[in-house]
């Protein structure tokens, strides 16, 4: 029995010994943060001091290890980082992808409400990531979807002195004007307070272009669908104001076509067959045509599928080095999209500014 009491007065000892020390890690930081307790927080060094959205920084110092939020304070915008990282003399974080652009500071702020101030410059480049058209004639109006564009100050089409006109600009939003250009498709270089960029997407100029449709059917070519036959719209439309609509009705011989009589002749000053299509109902594919594929116009070929979204405009531009258009030779007459089907029910598909672009 005197053993017993011994052995229970250990092991209760050693509890208490176990309880006070976890207490006194918990007095460190009563917060909950695992990382260093809050203290005064003074910075040494930051690098880069200068970086634009998605750059790694390191904040470098001491009292670091309790650092809660970070924040761009120039338009108050928020970086995420992790927060069991932190050590006592270095921050590890990244430059948000919205940062403005210029000076500015960061607010470092710890679990005791102490905050560290620490100058900083943004590289806000100007960026694009979707476009309202990429077609265009002198004149057209275009929008611009992206980011840090509010101080954009110049648009040029990118290896020629074309400049287009801004007319309107936001942080995401940008509208010019194009200008008239003696080159076929161009990216543009646009330049705002930080620097310039080019835009990834490339832009057509429809007048140096070969017209299949564009506001109508182009010189010398004529309707040649199969079934419903193709007809123009004014209500359903990408650029200007008329598209061509085909009815593809329930089953499996339908198509829109194109025949030219005199014939398209496999030029190689010609890249891309370009179009937009709005889709129907439901997603689908189509294939494109010609006459010159073997095993015959209307023939189901792989390499020559498109699938399209339902009801919204898609924007399709293919290389003709990958179409198998020419199989037997050169010019082809006939160019079409035909479908599988559609097997529930009548479908109808636009198409507009179907072009072959050099």
């Amino acid at each position: 029995m005197k053993k017993f009491i011994q052995y229970r007065s250990l092991a209760i000892g050693f509890i208490t010994a176990c309880l006070a020390i976890t207490l006194h890690s918990c007095e460190k930081d009563h917060d909950g943060n695992p990382g260093d307790p809050s203290g005064d927080p003074v910075a040494e060094s930051l690098d880069p001091s200068s970086a634009a959205g998605g750059t790694v920084l390191t904040l470098k110092g001491t009292g670091l290890g309790d650092i809660r939020k970070i924040l761009f304070d120039k338009d108050s915008v928020p970086a995420s980082f992790y927060t069991t990282l932190n050590t006592a003399t270095a921050v590890v974080f990244r430059v948000p992808d919205t940062v403005s652009g210029g000076q500015q500071n960061i607010i470092f702020t710890n679990g005791a409400g102490k905050t560290l101030s620490v100058p900083f410059n943004g590289l806000a480049y100007p960026s694009v990531t979707s476009v309202s058209n990429y077609n265009y004639v002198a004149g057209t109006e275009l929008t611009l979807t992206g980011n840090n564009l509010e101080s954009v100050s110049k648009v040029v089409l990118t290896g020629t002195t074309a400049e287009a006109t801004v007319l309107s600009k936001s942080k995401k939003q940008l509208v010019i004007r194009m200008p008239a250009t003696t080159v076929p498709r161009a990216t543009l270089d646009i330049t705002n307070g930080t620097g310039m960029r080019t835009t990834t997407q490339e832009f057509v100029n429809i007048d140096l272009a070969l017209p299949v449709f564009a506001e109508d059917f182009g010189a010398g070519i004529t309707n040649n669908s199969w079934g419903d036959a193709a007809f123009i719209s004014t209500a359903e439309f990408k650029s200007g104001t008329r598209s061509v609509g085909k009815n593809y009705q329930k089953g499996n011989w339908h198509l829109i076509g194109f025949k030219s009589a005199a014939g398209i002749a496999m030029d190689p000053a010609y890249k891309y067959l370009t179009f937009w299509v709005k889709g129907a109902s439901r997603d689908y594919s189509l294939y494109i045509m010609s006459d010159k594929i073997d095993g015959g116009y209307g023939t189901y070929i792989e390499d020559n599928r498109i699938d399209v979204k339902a009801n919204v405009w898609t924007y399709f531009k293919v290389p003709l080095s990958t179409l198998k258009l020419w199989e037997k030779g050169s010019p082809f007459n006939e160019l079409g999209f035909r479908i599988k089907g559609p097997d529930a029910q009548d479908e109808v598909f636009y198409f507009d500014d179907v072009l072959l672009v050099k």
